[in-house]
């Protein structure tokens, strides 16, 4: 049974804009995180030859001419037949941050023995929702026929992202298991290919009604403030069940059988992460489904815990993280 749903359940509210403070916060962030990022791969130590890793950038994968459109390739220096792939989409509250902010993370992958396409796409509020879940699914079909030209194997694709990207890459799926209306998942699920295994850490699952992270524990008014202006931002007002590819966890605690089986999936989030409840959520809505999830909740981590590669709860998770990566990805 597919999850249809027809355009008219999407609701126009009186749409408020993010406010000031909250837009002049988001562009603060972005400017600050991507400094410190550049600042970090100008290290002698982050030269990917150092780590057996070479990278293409600034490759297109929708003829937009937009810097939204573009991803990069790490991949293995040494490969003697393809390798597994790992599509990563980067975090930021879908309003900021982009994959060059998000190296770090694509290195590590690639040094594992991983060709690893990680990508931008539209931001909000400026290009809301959907605007970045069809660029994560014209990204997977441009994967899909492509990655056997950069050494990958298109038969063992992976899912990975944090935070925001961590919700895209959750909709991606339910595009590539369910047969849906919206043209932009139709060409996902045309590929007919369903990924290995997915990723997602440090995840928001439902956007809508971001206040209710502060209804169910206690968080720091700017905390829940930040959420709902996330919220506000992707979400411009829209709501009922045609936002099911922002909501994917709703989607997923209906128990509507897919066209065809979920991939395993890998969810891990710090104890301290106010988005918690949500992997909670999509762990027990996977496992009532059937589908197989491995949930990983790390004590005293905080929100995208695992990027300080440096600090013993990252460590912990890449050696998860890679170990169900193995068992997932053996070849027949």
């Amino acid at each position: 049974m597919a999850l249809r749903k027809p355009k008219r359940d999407v609701v126009p509210a009186p749409a408020r804009r993010p406010s000031r403070r909250l837009r002049f916060l988001a562009t603060a962030t972005h400017r600050v995180l991507s400094a410190v990022s550049r600042a970090g791969r100008a290290l002698p130590i982050a030269h990917p030859r150092l780590h057996g890793v070479e990278v293409m950038r600034d490759l297109p994968y929708r003829d937009s001419q937009r810097r939204a459109h573009l991803l990069d390739v790490y991949r293995p220096r040494k490969r003697t037949k393809p390798r597994p792939v790992v599509l990563y989409v980067h975090g930021g509250g879908f309003g900021i941050m982009h994959k060059d902010s998000h190296w770090l993370l694509a290195m590590i992958f690639a040094r594992a023995g991983y060709v690893v396409f990680n990508i931008s796409y539209r931001l909000a509020p400026v290009d809301p929702f959907p605007a970045a879940v069809e660029d994560v699914c014209d990204a997977y079909a441009w994967v899909v026929r492509h990655a056997r030209e950069w050494g990958g194997d298109p038969s063992r694709i992976v899912l990975a992202g944090d935070s925001a990207g961590g919700n895209l890459i959750t909709a991606l799926t339910l595009a590539t298991c369910y047969r849906r209306d919206e043209p932009y998942a139709r060409r996902a699920f045309d590929t007919g290919v369903v990924p290995r295994a997915v990723v997602p850490t440090s995840a928001i699952f439902q956007v809508s009604d971001c206040a209710r992270f502060g209804r169910a524990r206690k968080l720091h008014p700017f905390v829940t403030w930040v959420l709902v202006g996330v919220e506000r931002a992707y979400l411009r007002g829209l709501h009922g069940s045609s936002i099911d590819l922002a909501d994917p966890v709703c989607a997923l605690e209906r128990g509507i059988a897919p066209d065809r089986p979920l991939p395993p999936f890998f969810v891990a989030v710090g104890t301290k992460d106010p988005l918690l409840p949500d992997s909670k959520r999509l762990a027990a809505a996977l496992d009532r489904l059937g589908a197989h999830c491995e949930a990983r909740y790390y004590a005293g981590a905080i929100h995208v815990f695992h990027a300080a590669i440096w600090r013993r709860r990252a460590r912990e998770y890449w050696r998860e993280a890679f170990g169900f990566l193995h068992r997932q990805l053996k070849e027949s």
